[in-house]
């Protein structure tokens, strides 16, 4: 028998606890009570697993102009130029909140050792594919587990700030939902305690979904077990806009080891000077200059498919960077994680190749919105990269994904803030709790494992880094099967985590191909060999509605 279902109410509801949730958390706890709800640990987040930093413009002699082209040229003529203007503009000042909070960023000196000068404990600032310039704030070389570290402590200390974790989302509640016909509002959501089974009701005024990522949904990604595309499913559940999710970034460099698991090695170290290199009768030769100008340095899609090209040529597993040219002090120094971490994998960066593969990354794509992080949905936000706002396009620009984290989310804050004295739609007792009906506990788990695998293995087979008709058509009939035999699953039986994070990632999975197959043309990440090149003038956004079934168009 199940425990009974409790009702909670809050102003703020910030589903997830990366960068973008605890910024959002942070910012919202001077205007009313905040719950933050995360579904294990809330340090597992991709926001931890980040190495690189934070894309900002604080160097003399930048430029925002040159940041905004750089992410333009990034983007294949996908990326909204306002919101790439803003976003990069309002870098500097929310670096600065980071800094308040207690982030300390690496120095030229803690890098460089001894540099003489008045500019020596300034920033180290790194570069990375697609940037002209060096200009990526960092901590070291574990720039993401420092900003969550920061960022946690101070939300645990807030007193209008609780902290909820194994907690899952298992649905949003929205004006959809209870027979309401005005304009569609989120009131909170259903949450699944995953230590009680207990599904209690989070009734808000507004929702910050911060979910993350949807890299599970692909065989080899770079992450966490937690990225299984909830904040996308449960949006398009309840009736909000999605957008391009065809374009999957697939990192080019995860460490390709037996024992390693979604290690990457960051693009910082061809920022230092790393080389791509592949074996040709029986040497190692380099490779990326023939693919574009910028070598090693290029944009993440170029990379990833000339490392991919090479593999399938060659027939070798794995390619290999070399960065044997830098001092070892000078690596230990800048990279020290990554340095520790492949020397227990017994390689020695400054003397050994270090084996690499691509892996599935971030998605671009995710809940339409704009730079306020408002979604299609009132009271309804998306922050982070469970958000689409305009800011990537077709690809993008490394270290960017963080900036525009802390951005949306102060912005969201900010424009929330606005509307709190606005009466609710609906009147808290209306909202119906969790009914779970007939349901009863399963004993047919192997339903859920069998769908896991299968849909993971299909999507990076047929929907990976080259993509063709056939494959997508393949897919399609694939992920339809599949979904029916998963939402029968889901209203038979009791609702569990992995059923959740199951029904979830074969949603996304149907977005991902659905829009791959709207999406006539090769640009940015989307590579269809059967579509080879852009359509001029630059492609539109494919956009994915649910009024009362999936419809795809583009705009």
């Amino acid at each position: 028998m199940k425990a009974p279902n409790v009702r909670t109410t809050c102003d703020y509801l910030v589903i997830g606890s990366g960068l973008a949730g605890l910024f959002a958390a942070l910012k919202a706890a001077r205007f009313g009570k905040v719950i933050i709800v995360t579904k294990r640990k809330a340090d597992e987040c991709n926001t931890a697993n980040a190495q690189g930093g934070i894309a900002c413009v604080i160097a003399e002699g930048d430029t925002f102009e040159s940041h905004v082209q750089d992410t333009l040229r990034a983007g294949a003529g996908l990326c909204d130029p306002d919101v790439v203007r803003t976003i990069v503009q309002a870098g500097p000042a929310r670096a600065r909140d980071l800094m308040e909070w207690g982030i300390h960023f690496t120095t030229r000196r803690e890098v460089e050792g001894g540099v003489p000068g008045p500019d020596a404990d300034g920033f180290h600032l790194g570069r990375e594919g697609g940037h002209s310039r060096r200009r990526v704030l960092h901590a070291g070389d574990i720039t993401g587990e420092e900003i969550i570290r920061v960022l946690l402590d101070r939300c645990r200390q807030d007193p209008n700030i609780t902290l909820y974790e194994d907690h899952i989302a298992v649905d949003l509640i929205s004006t959809r939902h209870v027979a309401w016909q005005g304009e569609n509002h989120c009131l909170g959501a259903y949450v699944l305690n995953r230590r009680t089974d207990r599904i209690r009701t989070f009734i808000s005024r507004f929702t910050f979904l911060a979910t993350g990522g949807t890299g599970k949904v692909y065989f080899f990604t770079s992450n966490p077990d937690v990225a299984t595309g909830d904040g996308v499913a449960m949006a398009f559940r309840a009736y909000a806009e999605i957008a391009d999710m065809e374009f999957f970034q697939f990192h080019p460099t995860c460490l390709y080891h037996p024992g390693a698991k979604n290690f990457l090695i960051s693009e910082a170290v061809r920022g230092e000077g790393a080389k791509l290199k592949v074996r040709r009768r029986g040497e190692y030769v380099e490779f990326m200059d023939q693919y574009h100008e910028l070598g090693a340095l290029a944009p993440r899609d170029v990379v990833a498919r000339a490392i991919d090209h090479e593999l399938k040529r060659t027939g070798q597993p794995c390619a290999w960077l070399d960065i044997r040219h830098q001092d070892r002090s000078f690596l230990e120094r800048r990279f020290p994680n990554i340095f520790a971490r492949l020397a227990g994998f017994g390689i020695d960066m400054a003397r050994d190749l270090i084996p690499v593969v691509p892996a599935a990354h971030y998605c671009c794509g995710g809940v339409r919105t704009g730079v306020d992080g408002a979604t299609t949905v009132r009271n309804l936000y998306a922050l982070g990269e469970v958000a689409c706002t305009g800011l990537h396009g077709a690809n993008r620009l490394a270290s960017n994904s963080l900036l525009e984290a802390m951005v949306t989310a102060h912005n969201a804050v900010e424009h929330s803030a606005t509307h709190r004295h606005t009466p609710p739609p609906v009147a808290p007792d209306d909202i119906p709790d969790w009914h779970s009906g007939d349901a009863v506990d399963s004993d047919e788990q192997i339903v859920i494992t069998h769908n896991w695998d299968e849909i993971r293995r299909f999507m990076w087979d047929y929907v990976g880094i080259v993509r063709t008709n056939k494959r997508l058509e393949r897919a399609k009939n694939r992920i339809r099967l599949i979904r029916k035999e998963i939402e029968k699953y889901y209203w038979d039986f009791l609702v569990t985590a992995d059923l959740i994070e199951l029904r979830n990632l074969a949603s996304v999975a149907e977005m991902i191909i659905d829009s791959a197959m709207a999406r006539r043309e090769s640009r940015g990440l989307h590579f269809n060999a059967d579509y080879p090149v852009n359509n001029e003038p630059p492609g539109k956004n494919t956009i994915l509605r649910r009024p009362t079934r999936a419809v795809i168009w583009s705009e």
